[in-house]
């Protein structure tokens, strides 16, 4: 049954649900239906005040705290057993604009369909975020956040101007902190370390304020990107049937290339983003998504252009191959949301990419992405286009290092239902990804062709021996040389490490 306890402000009480309540199983259960949470209490909280108190008598009673704004983690970091006290955040919705800071405001448990028709529909602007409406932007922002407008406006975080947040003294004493991007706040690292270092690890984000660096307009309509009012969309698909491995070869090199060609901050095409989507034989398909804004300048010869030498020297027609002009809030509905079944059970794994696959990479993906003894259709390569303006930003300006890659590229597998499934679809995944990596332990070491990989798209076999032999730590490969600094962040705002998961930032040695 649910039970009331009284938060920090007087009169206000946040709404706890136990194992008897029922709605505890889908406030236990995540996106990825591998990890299922069993903490005694999850406290639904509604204000600033209420996540206080939550972290005080999370903290006064021993127990292991953690924070769920949307539930899409990839991994078990709010499922963990040791878990014992589960924070809800997702009541902290609210989205508007703070005219004292000029800036607009966020609840750390918005999804982003909120945030993004919230702002569209008040002031016409728009954030450059992802495609599945359903996250939560707790986890999405401080992660950095991406998405068809990345190439275009940058990460979410670029735009980030202040975030407050829930933090624990070395007393074990809980309070509220506010970190901005101004240079001189006392707080600055705050807000930097949230600027791409990963959610659960300095604390409980409970708001963001976002506005475009150098907007000093009185108007709010011009202090975030303004959101087109209708975008071109061209959507490639083929059949595997008839697809040979040339085309095959051909199609990745070319969709490499031009990413290769047209991804400087001030390139032209910066405003064109793409997402190829190979699955697994057993699939049936290869999908190619394309959009650009229709204001774009050239916007329709662009998007010509960009399919022409995608589809350049294939032999394999496409199935089918449809173009339309959408306008904005409709360019990618419904939700592009991948993999989209709520029962599922999932593997993801990550790389940045600064160049192309290599030859003899792609004869690994290949063989892969056709191993007949593998038939979860669901097995696939995802290839995200990047770059653009998320290159212009300095890899310290931000907890984001990654800087200078063009494609995010995703090695997945998913969709199944039986915990006896596990086994096959994982070794499956870890087989592909670690063989297109075995020139350098198995995981995305950084160097010419690849950056290390995305914090948001957390894997844990990075931190295991087994799977990573390269020799080179899990934080670098998500963090680079910003790691250090957000370890002292961690020192100096967490130093009883009561938020931690597999992947947060550690406290320095001796911390």
């Amino acid at each position: 049954m649910a039970e009331t306890r009284q938060g920090a402000a007087p009169g206000e009480s946040s709404d706890i649900v136990t194992p008897a309540d029922a709605r505890y199983p889908a406030l236990t259960e995540g996106y990825n239906h591998r990890f299922v949470g069993t903490p005694d209490e999850v406290w639904l909280v509604r204000d600033t005040a209420q996540v206080v108190a939550a972290v005080e008598n999370a903290v006064a009673t021993g127990r292991r705290v953690a924070v769920r704004s949307g539930g899409h983690c990839f991994e078990d970091f709010t499922t963990t057993p040791d878990i014992r006290l589960l924070i809800d955040v997702s009541g902290l919705d609210h989205v508007g604009f703070d005219a004292e800071r000029r800036a607009f405001v966020v609840g750390a448990g918005a999804r982003l369909e909120k945030v993004y028709r919230s702002l569209h529909a008040g002031w016409g602007v728009t954030i450059p975020g992802g495609t599945c409406f359903d996250v939560g932007v707790g986890g999405h922002f401080a992660g950095g956040g991406y998405g068809p407008l990345s190439r275009r406006d940058g990460l979410v975080v670029d735009h980030l101007e202040a975030v407050e947040v829930v933090v624990v003294d070395g007393d074990g004493r809980a309070r509220v902190v506010v970190g901005s991007r101004d240079p001189g706040d006392p707080h600055h690292d705050l807000w930097w370390a949230h600027a791409g270092g990963g959610g659960g690890t300095f604390g409980v984000v409970t708001r963001y304020w976002l506005r475009t660096p150098g907007a000093l307009s009185l108007d709010p309509s011009e202090l975030l990107p303004p959101a087109p009012a209708a975008v071109r969309r061209r959507d490639v698909v083929w059949s595997w049937d008839g697809f040979s491995e040339q085309d095959f070869h051909t199609l990745l090199r070319n969709y490499f290339t031009w990413y290769e060609e047209n991804s400087a901050p001030d390139s032209p095409s910066a405003p064109l983003w793409s997402n190829l989507i190979v699955m697994h034989r057993a699939g049936s398909v290869l999908m190619l998504t394309s959009v650009i804004p229709d204001d774009a300048p050239d916007a329709e010869k662009l998007l010509g252009a960009h399919i022409e030498a995608i589809v350049s020297n294939l032999s394999a027609a496409p199935m089918s191959d449809t173009g339309e002009v959408v306008p904005w809030m409709e360019s990618w509905m419904p939700s592009y949301n991948w993999p989209a079944d709520p029962a599922g059970r999932y593997k993801h794994k990550a790389a940045y990419l600064r160049r192309g696959h290599t030859d003899g990479q792609i004869a690994t993906i290949y063989r892969y992405l056709t191993m007949p003894e593998h038939l979860n259709p669901m097995g696939c390569l995802v290839l995200t286009g990047f770059g653009g303006q998320v290159n212009a930003v300095a890899p310290d300006a931000t907890a984001v290092a990654q800087r200078d890659a063009i494609i995010k590229a995703s090695y997945s597998t998913g969709m199944w239902t039986e915990r006896e499934e596990d086994e096959a679809n994982i070794g499956w995944v870890r087989a592909f990804y670690g063989e297109v990596f075995q020139h350098s332990g198995g995981v995305p070491v950084p160097d010419g062709v690849v950056d290390g990989s995305y914090i948001s798209y957390p894997d844990g076999d990075l931190a295991d021996p087994e799977w990573n032999r390269s020799g080179m730590g899990w934080e670098e490969l998500y963090f680079g040389g910003n790691y250090p600094r957000l370890q002292r962040v961690k020192q100096r705002f967490d130093p009883g490490d009561v938020f931690r998961h597999a992947l947060s930032v550690r406290l320095p040695s001796g911390g």
